[in-house]
């Protein structure tokens, strides 16, 4: 599906291909692109070798592709929301009241051009693939599936992937994805948020090298305008806030546009403002995410108990609020009660998503470790253990002993002497791996046993 022709001067050489149009040098794109694969599986310093290829925007996502651990030569897998699972997601999701008119302005002209149609949810979660049958179990084949995940957390860049991590339209053709399975695609695709900001869905339209064409990305972002406006028509016909004065999108906060908390995991909280990424300070942090947690608000008295369970003043609690909005823009927090003005994704969110929808492979791979481990705000601590009893729980009831095996070798898992017999279940009796889990499960018994004994001994 894409054209085999390199011709062109060097992408890099010909301005700031940040602005590269669809359409443009693409013989040029995907011999560079095809290029960069090679240094790719090079790895080691030769990915250096990389930013000389690639746009920067497809650049950047290669990056945190690698950097995430996807495999470029990763092999399409049974993953995913399934049947009855995913026809409630569906019907229960936001996108379902927009159907008709995306059917109406995409899907029935696109499908009589042999192209397919890709709804996704904010979390690049595939709702639904609309086109000939042909051009749809075609597309099935590079991993363009309904229930499949397209975030770039699992498959690496893709048009989805980055309009879900950016909030902003784009196009991806062919070996400019990082999957080798979707180098005969190319993709169009769009943000559709709600009259608040929030990401509410993804439209895509993909096929061969007549996707790489500018009028394919217009058409699929006036859908998606067209999307808005019906949200925001439906949010003034109910009267809800956020719905702006005179059909505009009127809140100042939203100029400061879509933010996003990265919490999990050992490192540093993160705040992804306009792409860029913002070290954060525990304290503020623990700020966000609670009111992230909380969008009805938080009163100062009830943030103070949340973040400490001593006796936190007002003050204190309007000052870290003062050095928090310094760091994140005045008009991010609003006050009376303490409330977020703008939509902030939380890694927390996209967790629960995960687990909702029974999808605890991803989960796992998004669970870098407890929410803000070295916290011990009273607010977080319950959050923290909400989430690892739910992840653990999913983990054992699932059966599955990949799932098993990464959870038994993560740091919560090490000595999880019910999730290693779990795994135990799963493995042949007869393969050395059993005998190695049997022994694990042994020292863990002999552990537990000696700190029994220990208890007792000391009357505890």
């Amino acid at each position: 599906m894409v054209s085999n022709s390199a011709g062109g001067r060097h992408p890099r050489r010909s301005g700031s291909r940040e602005s590269v149009e669809p359409g443009t040098q693409l013989g040029a794109l995907e011999a560079y692109a095809a290029q960069a694969h090679g240094y790719l599986g090079a790895g080691g310093e030769e990915l250096s070798q990389l930013a000389g290829l690639l746009r920067p925007l497809v650049l950047e996502s290669w990056l945190r592709s690698v950097r995430g651990g996807v495999d470029p030569m990763d092999v399409l897998n049974e993953r995913g929301l399934r049947g009855a699972d995913l026809q409630r997601y569906r019907d229960a999701h936001p996108v379902a009241a927009l159907m008709p008119l995306i059917d109406k302005l995409l899907v029935q002209d696109t499908a009589r051009t042999g192209l397919i149609v890709v709804v996704s949810d904010q979390f690049g979660r595939v709702l639904s693939i609309h086109g000939g049958t042909e051009q749809v179990s075609a597309a099935a084949e590079t991993g363009l599936r309904a229930g499949d995940d397209l975030s770039e957390r699992r498959v690496g860049t893709n048009a989805v992937g980055l309009v879900v991590r950016t909030g902003r339209a784009a196009w991806i053709h062919g070996p400019e994805h990082f999957l080798h399975r979707m180098h005969q695609i190319t993709g169009a695709a769009a943000p559709v948020h709600d009259p608040d900001g929030r990401l509410v869905c993804v439209l895509m339209i993909a096929g061969g090298v007549r996707v790489a064409k500018p009028e394919i990305l217009a058409l699929v972002k006036a859908a998606a305008t067209a999307a808005e406006m019906d949200l925001l028509l439906s949010a003034m016909r109910a009267g809800r806030p956020g719905a702006g004065r005179n059909g505009e999108r009127g809140s100042e906060a939203g100029d400061a546009g879509r933010l996003g908390l990265d919490v999990l995991g050992l490192g540093q909280p993160q705040l992804t403002i306009a792409g860029d990424r913002v070290p954060l300070s525990q304290r503020h942090a623990e700020i966000l995410l609670l009111l992230a947690e909380h969008p009805e608000g938080l009163g100062a008295d009830h943030l103070a108990l949340l973040l400490d369970d001593t006796d936190l003043d007002n003050g204190t609690i309007r000052a870290a609020m003062s050095r928090l909005r310094a760091v994140i823009g005045s008009t991010v927090v609003g006050s009376r009660p303490y409330r977020l003005r703008v939509p902030v994704a939380t890694d927390v969110d996209e967790l629960r998503v995960a687990l909702d929808s029974g999808d605890v492979d991803y989960a796992l791979r998004l669970y870098a470790g407890p929410v803000l481990p070295r916290s011990t705000a009273p607010g977080i601590v319950d959050l923290r253990d909400e989430l690892r009893v739910r992840l653990r729980t999913a983990v054992l009831s699932s059966g599955d002993s990949g799932v098993l095996r990464r959870w038994t070798e993560a740091p919560e898992g090490r000595d999880d002497a019910t999730a290693w017999a779990a795994y135990r279940a799963t493995v042949d009796r007869d393969s050395p791996l059993y005998a190695q889990i049997e022994a694990k499960i042994r020292v863990l018994d002999r552990r537990m046993g000696a700190d029994a004994t220990q208890m007792q001994r000391y009357g505890s």
